[in-house]
């Protein structure tokens, strides 16, 4: 009797293990103990500085910016897309936000201006890919170049200062001893998972990833959704825009907006993003922000010289597209 309920007991911890390991998924597993990994070598290295409570929301603001950027380029690799754009209209938007203010005097209308421009540089994209038709990877290079000329253009190629302090509160406030723009980026996270979870909308989009043939046999209105995918993304890189605006007070055509790009697609392919679109969760890439958050941080407390810096992320991307491509072929796809 006690037997047959040791091996009951048994069977039970084997069954909620496996159904903890499916819940939380083993890409997302080894995300983890990567994460733990770094955050162990960097806290050895740097014990008085990287644990410390100032270090800790240090890096929630510095992946607020990235974790936006990712988490819309999860959804439009999911759809079987590709955004190479984000971070020229990252700086497009703070200059136009900028420059509205300053001709208006306005901080609400510049506000609206920047979001706004960033609508509709996604609306541009999305529309070169369906109607052109142009392959995606090529339309956003070519708009990359096209924004951040834009952004140029509208000062000479000078940054452009925000005076008005209720933009200001974005980018020093805090609520509940957290920075705003760290809980703007928990905002955003939440709507992407339930948009892609919990929605018919985010089931169609990676069933458009998966078999875009099939898709439209389904009858699904496919370049009506990947018109609002890239408009989502742009619209997202506005965000971000008027979070480097707050933090900076100040327009910039692209400092601290270029490489963005890079970033947010090494985030989304860490995170389990296939680069042939229809896999790919949220949780996974905000997971693949905060290793790229960490990692950052931790060369910059230990005096990692900027070019080991720009290395280690071109590495970095390498690295999880070779991942993402041997679980592709174990898997059969």
């Amino acid at each position: 009797m006690s037997s047959a309920t040791s091996t009951g007991n048994r069977a039970s911890l084997g069954a909620s293990v496996n159904s903890l390991w499916s819940r939380i998924g083993g890409q997302n597993i080894s995300l983890l103990i990567a994460l733990a990994v770094l955050v162990a070598i960097f806290g050895f290295l740097r014990p008085d500085v990287f644990f410390s409570a100032r270090n800790v929301i240090n890096i929630g603001l510095a992946v607020t910016i990235l974790g936006i950027l990712a988490m819309a380029q999860t959804v439009v690799i999911v759809s079987g897309g590709l955004d190479i754009s984000v971070g020229s209209i990252v700086g497009l938007s703070t200059m136009v936000l900028a420059v509205t203010i300053q001709e208006t005097g306005s901080v609400p209308l510049g506000i609206l201006a920047g979001l706004m421009s960033g609508l509709v540089a996604g609306l541009l994209n999305g529309s070169v890919i369906i109607y052109g038709p142009v392959n995606a990877v090529i339309a956003t290079l070519g708009t990359m170049s096209a924004f951040r000329g834009l952004a140029y253009l509208l000062n000479n190629g000078n940054s452009i200062a925000i005076q008005g302090d209720s933009l200001r509160v974005l980018g020093v406030g805090n609520f509940l001893g957290l920075p705003y723009a760290i809980w703007l980026l928990l905002a955003v996270i939440a709507v992407f998972i339930v948009l892609t979870q919990k929605t018919v909308i985010g089931r169609n989009i990676y069933a458009i990833g998966g078999n875009q043939t099939v898709a439209r046999l389904a009858g699904l209105p496919i370049k009506r959704y990947q018109l609002g995918i890239y408009a989502m993304s742009g619209l997202a890189a506005a965000i971000a825009g008027l979070i480097l605006a707050s933090r900076t007070m100040s327009g910039q055509p692209a400092s601290g907006s270029q490489g963005l790009e890079l970033e947010a697609i090494t985030a989304a392919i860490l995170g389990g993003c296939a680069l042939q679109g229809g896999k790919g969760t949220i949780v996974g890439a905000m997971l693949g922000v905060l290793i790229i958050g960490v990692l950052n941080n931790g060369m910059i407390l230990t005096s990692v010289p900027t070019f080991y810096q720009l290395l280690a992320k071109g590495a970095l991307l390498i690295l999880a597209v070779i991942v993402q491509e041997r679980q592709r072929a174990r898997s059969g796809e």
